[in-house]
């Protein structure tokens, strides 16, 4: 099944329909990965590796798959890798946008422009690799470039005309909020189950349902359409926004953390870094919409 994040729709750790984030397949000496179980896949009898999507059986013999060799599956250090260069793309061109496209009164009308375009050709390269059944490095890394041209164009603008230092102020509170998650899911305090997901998915799909209706009422009513963005409802959805990225960042550390576990092969890591930014993205994005709406009301 394709796992779900509050900005695009995008495929996990699977193979033939598996998902590995919430399986149950056995390790050597019988110990349970994810034990909490997936609601979407059915356990075959008599079969302890039917529920890894990337075990396979000896076929000539029937006996299990001896442990996998290391070469080819994915690890930490390649996630770690592939999310850094990732996010090292979106950075840079960032940083381009901020410095080459100047949002003062004679050009923000342009750079704004461009900054809307390309987060329009980025979103339509993340939606072509969540659809994709492999990974793309190419696809993955061309999204960052353009995402990063309309963060730094949206960043400058905030910083440089409502909130002086909002970018940094929003950088390190969505460096604070991954830290915080990650500490919490290691510690155990964040337990990701089937009733986690479920939960997760059902909020996400209300919120941008909400978004979507309040986006339509301000093209076609006017002004911030029903407040939902503005004002303090929209630091309350600000708040729900960065908590909900906050459970889509768990449920990325449990699909990288299973995937590992169940010998996934290497290129896979470009999904894990590929989903991590698009969800710190979205956390980005909330803080700075946060921090925007505090200082306009001054």
């Amino acid at each position: 099944m394709r796992s779900s994040n509050p900005v695009f729709s995008r495929r996990g750790f699977s193979r033939d329909n598996g998902y590995a984030g919430f399986n149950t397949a056995p390790q050597a000496g019988g110990a349970a990965v994810g034990t909490q179980g997936n609601p979407y896949a059915q356990p075959q009898a008599g079969n302890p590796y039917a529920q890894n999507p990337y075990a396979q059986q000896d076929l000539q013999h029937g006996a299990p798959p001896q442990a996998p060799v290391t070469t080819g599956r994915m690890t930490i250090d390649d996630v770690i890798m592939r999310t850094g260069t990732t996010l090292g793309v979106l950075i840079v061109t960032a940083a381009l946008a901020w410095a080459l496209l100047p949002v003062d009164d004679a050009n923000i009308s342009r750079s704004y422009g461009i900054g809307i375009g390309a987060a329009l050709i980025g979103m339509v390269l993340a939606l072509v690799q969540s659809f994709k059944r492999k990974a793309s490095p190419a696809l993955i890394l061309s999204y960052a470039a353009f995402e990063g041209v309309f963060l730094g164009v949206l960043s400058s603008i905030v910083d440089n005309r409502i909130a002086d230092g909002a970018a940094m102020q929003a950088v390190l509170g969505t460096m604070a909020v991954f830290a915080g998650v990650l500490v919490a899911y290691k510690a155990g305090w964040i337990r990701v189950n089937r009733r986690f997901y479920g939960f997760v998915m059902a909020a996400a799909l209300g919120f941008i349902l909400l978004m979507a209706i309040n986006l339509l009422f301000a093209v076609f009513g006017g002004g911030d359409g029903l407040g939902f963005r503005s004002g303090p409802l929209g630091i309350i959805f600000g708040v729900v926004g960065i908590l909900l990225g906050a459970c889509f960042l768990a449920l990325d550390f449990k699909q990288v953390e299973d995937g590992i576990a169940y010998g996934a092969p290497r290129e896979e890591a470009w999904l894990a870094a590929f989903g991590l930014t698009l969800t710190l993205v979205w956390i980005y994005m909330e803080f700075l919409r946060i921090i925007a709406i505090l200082n306009s009301s001054d």
